[in-house]
């Protein structure tokens, strides 16, 4: 969702990539709630870390839950690397209304926190 919504918002200012340390495929209620903001992810797939490590340079690296924050390995070229956690909607709970409503939640949450990030000049700070 992170790396949709950050194309979304970024407007071209920055190459977008995301990856996870165990990969499995995008989740069918992530495509729902991108979709129902109008965000086709039908381009997205799931990628291993190892797909970057070593062969790109990033400015920033974005972790979105707290396992990848303990888990995420090292790029030694990164000028800036933040956390933001956000429950991992997978996790949810529930009824499907229930989990779809868990997503919509990180959704919004994932959302305000790029466009806030965004639009604060001290960006480079945080």
């Amino acid at each position: 969702m992170a790396e949709a919504l950050l194309r979304k918002h970024g407007g071209g200012r920055f190459e977008v990539y995301s990856a996870g340390i165990a990969p499995t495929e995008i989740n069918p209620l992530t495509v729902c709630v991108l979709d129902e903001i109008g965000i086709d992810a039908s381009n997205l797939w799931a990628k291993s870390v190892e797909l970057y490590r070593g062969k790109m340079h990033f400015d920033y690296v974005i972790t979105v839950c707290s396992s990848a924050e303990e888990r995420c390995p090292i790029f030694a070229d990164t000028v800036i690397r933040l956390h933001w956690p956000f429950d991992d909607p997978a996790a949810a709970q529930g009824s499907d209304e229930e989990k779809l409503a868990g997503f919509r939640r990180v959704r919004d949450q994932i959302e305000a926190r790029i466009v806030a990030w965004l639009d604060s000049p001290g960006r480079e700070a945080e």
